[in-house]
């Protein structure tokens, strides 16, 4: 199976790639720093591919404009990895050739290996580590929205014979969903002056739907009654693509941090559910992971 993104094209690993793996993995900046020694052939680097990158959901990185491997990232499933014993969860695991470093490609990669193990393979929670000193994996994990789990020390590395301070991060489905939201509503964000009276994109919001569709608002300040939260503003998008239920809200405000929604979106969005608004769950605050239903923030609706 081959899996597309933007840029990026992530298919199985073939004899033939060899030499393009070898061309990377033999660069002494890539494998130690990751767990495991410098390739030493390109026989290596074939034997490798048979039986390291031979994993169910493990592809080569391709950029479009040259389909040739630049690096590799794996969801490694249970049985192949030491970080879970569940069927529910998976590693991600990732490199990438040292040419390619500090363009956005790893992220890339491997945010579409998180899509799909969430929503294709139905995972409860991805898990994911480096090993101390490893910036450029730790920032990408970041990026990703991982979150801290534990240290471990003094942990044995059998490639590189040694061992070392592990860290290890994990990424639970809800995680992901509320990370995907945040990161739509930051994109469209945006604040700006439009006019002497009219200012947009200080908050933001993000939807989803019972469809799972995310529909995103900004607000619309005005010197008059005209303005909108960027909540109604999210869940007018969502009304004029023909959904009307929704499942989750998340708004952003100027300094980064969510907040809950004001008085009049929750109105609205009583009114569009009446039977079921109790359940839509509001993020309170991103940071540390507060969300309250709409039930919790009104208990009692006035009709």
């Amino acid at each position: 199976m081959t899996i597309e993104t933007e840029r990026l094209l992530l298919r199985p690993w073939q004899d033939a790639d060899a030499e393009d793996l070898y061309k990377y993995a033999s660069n002494p900046e890539v494998g130690p720093i990751a767990g495991w020694p410098p390739h030493q052939s390109v026989e290596e680097s074939r034997n490798v591919i048979r039986d390291v990158f031979s994993g169910q959901e493990c592809y080569a990185i391709c950029l479009k404009s040259d389909k040739t491997p630049i690096g590799a990232v794996e969801l490694k499933l249970n049985g192949h990895t030491d970080m879970t014993k569940r069927d529910d969860e998976c590693e991600l695991g990732y490199w990438l050739g040292r040419p390619f470093w500090g363009q956005g490609i790893m992220p890339e990669a491997a945010a579409e290996l998180l899509r799909r193990g969430f929503e294709d393979l139905n995972m409860s929670k991805i898990w994911c580590g480096y090993y101390d000193g490893n910036e450029k994996s730790k920032r990408v994990q970041e990026k990703l929205g991982f979150r801290y789990q534990w240290t471990t020390r003094d942990l044995d590395v059998p490639l590189m014979h040694e061992t070392r301070t592990g860290h290890v991060n994990g990424m639970t489905r809800e995680e992901w969903i509320w990370e995907k939201m945040y990161r739509a509503a930051k994109k469209v964000q945006n604040g700006r002056k439009i006019s002497d009276y009219v200012d947009a994109g200080g908050v933001a919001a993000a939807i989803l739907s019972g469809s799972g569709h995310i529909y995103t608002g900004v607000c619309v300040d005005t010197c008059s009654t005209l303005g909108i939260c960027a909540e109604r503003n999210a869940i007018f998008n969502m009304l004029t693509n023909g959904e009307q239920e929704i499942d989750r809200v998340i708004a952003i405000m100027p300094d980064g941090k969510s907040g809950p929604p004001c008085g009049a979106c929750r109105e609205l969005m009583v009114q569009l559910m009446p039977e079921t608004y109790k359940d839509i769950r509001i993020m309170l605050d991103y940071e540390s992971e507060s969300v309250v239903t709409l039930g919790e923030l009104t208990p009692r609706w006035w009709i």
